[in-house]
């Protein structure tokens, strides 16, 4: 096909993918910003970045929604230097798990907000997290029993992040 005969991309579209591409670049930012926080626990940090996430799902859908949970976390995991090394595995691991929850929670939970999708999606980040770190690299029972204390923690900063996105979701499609 001749190079006149290809179409353009519609403007809304351009910008769609501006929009996209710019909330991909702020994930990016949360995650290495939440990399050089100091940690209340072995792989815990508040989910900012999902919070990002969760706020593609709600604007622009699912798909867009594992394209940011899977490049933030690979692009970040450059600039921080823990590409392909275990702690990379593992955000990844708690990254895709959260967004499938997300996901999930938000097609089949008639009615559930934004509070009830993140808590859904820090908790399973967190489960991921410790499933992935046990099965691959400690393979100890005993590790389980930090577990109930982080899950606490990340009840509390998932309903924080469900009531940011909600916060920031209510103003942005005010905007749009």
């Amino acid at each position: 096909m001749p190079e006149s005969m290809i179409p353009r991309p519609s403007l809304s579209e351009l910008e769609r993918k501006g929009q996209w591409l710019a909330l991909l670049l702020l994930a990016i930012g949360l995650h290495v910003f939440e990399a050089a926080l100091p940690s209340l626990g072995p792989w815990f940090k508040p989910g900012l970045a999902n919070l990002v996430t969760l706020l593609v799902l709600v604007l622009m859908g699912p798909r867009a929604a594992i394209a940011l949970a899977i490049g933030r976390v690979v692009v970040g995991s450059f600039f921080i230097g823990t590409l392909f090394t275990p702690t990379f595995v593992v955000s990844m691991a708690g990254g895709l798990a959260a967004a499938m929850v997300m996901i999930m929670a938000w097609r089949c939970i008639p009615g559930i907000s934004l509070i009830g999708i993140s808590l859904l999606a820090a908790l399973a980040h967190m489960l991921a997290q410790f499933i992935t770190v046990e099965s691959l690299f400690i393979q100890q029972s005993a590790l389980y029993y930090a577990l109930p204390p982080l899950l606490l923690l990340s009840c509390i900063t998932g309903w924080i992040n469900g009531a940011l996105a909600r916060y920031i979701s209510a103003r942005l499609t005010d905007e749009l």
